[in-house]
Formats: C-alpha cells, sequence, structure tokens
C-alpha cells in the first residue's frame, strides 16, 4: 500500500497544505523556550497547554492508526508529539519546584494513566469501524479542551491568522476524506481563529485610549473655565460694578478727610502764640 493516496487528489493538496501550516504552528513557540533555556527560568508561564497539545498529539495518532489512506495526518502528529516532549522537557529542566511538581502530575494523569485506559477501552471493547468512531468521538471532545487553553487576550496576531489558516485547510482536508471527526474540530478552530482576529481588531483599532480620552476630556472643559473667569473679570452685573465704585469712593473719603484735619492742625498750630 502506498504512503499517500493519490487517487482523493484534493485530500492529498488539503493534506500537505495542512502539514506544512502545523509544522510552523508547532514551531511557534520556539523563541519562548530559547528564552526559557538562555534566562534558565520559566518566567512564570504555565505548562498546561503544552501538556493538552502533546496528549491531542497522541490521540490523533492512535485515531490514524484505525483508518485508512491518513498517512498526512500520521506524519504531522508524530512531529506534534517529538516537538511537544522537548518543549516539556524544557519547561522541567527550568521550571520552579511547585510548577514542576504540577506537570509531572499532568503528564501522568493525562498522558499516562488517560491515554492506556482509553486504549485499552478502545482495543477490548471495540472493534472495526465502532472503535474509530469512538476514538474520533474523544479526538473531537478533547479538541475543545485544546481550544480553550489558547489565550484571546496574549496571543499575537500572527498566529491567530495562522491557525484560522490551518483550521480552514484541515477542515477541507476532513470534508475531501468525509472524515466528520476530522473536520468538526477545525470548524470550531476556525471559529475561535476568526473571534481572535475580531477582537484583536477591535481592540487596537476601534477602542480609545484612555489617556486620549482624558487629554480630550480637559479640552473640553477649558472653554468653559475660560469663560468663567472672563464673567468674573469683565462681565459683571451693574449691581456689583455700584457697589464696587461705591466702596471705593467710601474707602477714600476717610483717607482725604483725615487728610485735610492733619493739614488744618498744622496750621492752627503754626498760627498760635509762642
Amino acid at each position: 500500500m502506498p504512503l499517500f493516496d493519490t487517487h482523493n487528489t484534493w485530500a492529498f493538496v488539503f493534506g500537505l497544505m495542512g502539514n506544512v501550516i502545523s509544522f510552523a504552528v508547532f514551531l511557534s513557540p520556539v523563541p519562548t523556550f530559547y528564552r526559557v533555556w538562555k534566562k534558565k527560568t520559566t518566567e512564570g508561564f504555565q505548562s498546561l497547554p503544552y501538556v493538552v497539545a502533546l496528549f491531542s498529539a497522541t490521540l490523533w495518532l492512535y485515531y490514524a492508526t484505525q483508518k485508512k489512506d491518513v498517512f498526512l495526518l500520521v506524519t504531522i502528529n508524530s512531529f506534534g508529539c517529538f516537538i511537544e516532549t522537548i518543549y516539556i522537557s524544557i519547561f522541567l529542566a527550568y521550571a520552579p519546584k511547585k510548577a514542576r511538581m504540577l506537570t509531572v502530575k499532568l503528564l501522568l494523569l493525562m498522558n499516562f494513566g488517560g491515554f492506556c485506559l482509553i486504549l485499552l477501552l478502545c482495543q477490548f471493547l471495540a472493534k472495526g469501524t465502532t472503535r474509530a468512531k469512538i476514538i474520533g468521538g474523544i479526538c473531537v471532545g478533547f479538541s475543545r479542551t485544546v481550544i480553550k487553553t489558547r489565550s484571546v487576550e496574549y496571543m499575537p496576531f500572527s498566529l491567530s491568522l495562522t491557525l484560522t489558516i490551518s483550521a480552514v485547510v484541515w477542515l477541507l482536508y476532513g470534508l475531501a476524506l468525509k472524515d466528520i471527526y476530522v473536520a468538526f474540530p477545525n470548524v470550531l478552530g476556525f471559529a475561535l481563529g476568526a473571534l481572535q482576529m475580531i477582537l484583536y481588531v477591535v481592540y487596537k483599532y476601534c477602542k480609545t485610549p484612555p489617556h486620549l480620552g482624558e487629554k480630550e476630556v480637559e479640552a473640553a472643559k477649558l472653554p468653559e473655565v475660560s469663560l468663567d473667569i472672563l464673567k468674573l473679570g469683565t462681565v459683571s452685573s451693574p449691581e456689583v460694578r455700584q457697589a464696587n465704585k461705591c466702596t471705593c469712593g467710601n474707602d477714600r473719603r476717610p483717607e482725604v478727610e483725615d487728610g485735610q484735619n492733619a493739614k488744618n492742625g498744622k496750621q492752627s498750630s503754626s498760627a498760635s502764640p509762642t
């Protein structure tokens, strides 16, 4: 049996494209782990997405063994298992003790215990196409967990775009194979990727920065304050002007009278006999 099914041309084309794009997606955390290796610290990030991705790739490999003509599904998930194992190994080498112990527990519970349980149950309780359907259903259900581990807030736009394109390509691959278990998870992946890109555009280009809003508010207040000062300085009422005028006149009159009295007193003193 040939490795590649060239009878279904569209499945081969979409599967090959999916391998190339997914290969790039699997390599996207390389800068992060290079920084971890260089700084000798995990900088507080979690290992859960990589443990989940490893489990997902393992499940899809198991599913591929129950199907025919899905070699391209085997290749990409084999690479996924390999690269995710390297990521987790680097994390375990430089993570704090608490994070390291949590990662080991997740690996034992999920990747070892969970996979062994699924393997034993499917091998002994199901056969043929029924087994493939059960494994496919588990893969679909677990793909939702993989999607939930992605951060909408911190995922770069370029990675969101790549994941969306990857989901579209694998969706087309599943449709070409008429395999609902391959196609359906990528409908969810496409929906999430589209949502992430919409949120990115909305928050980056449509949201007014807080500091800009404050400046605009202050600028809007300035004319009102200036107008109030202008009113207080020049646009006073007639009563106020009259009061001011009277007050000023009354204030000066005692001063004039005191001065005249002092002058008259001086003249009287000089005119009196010695």
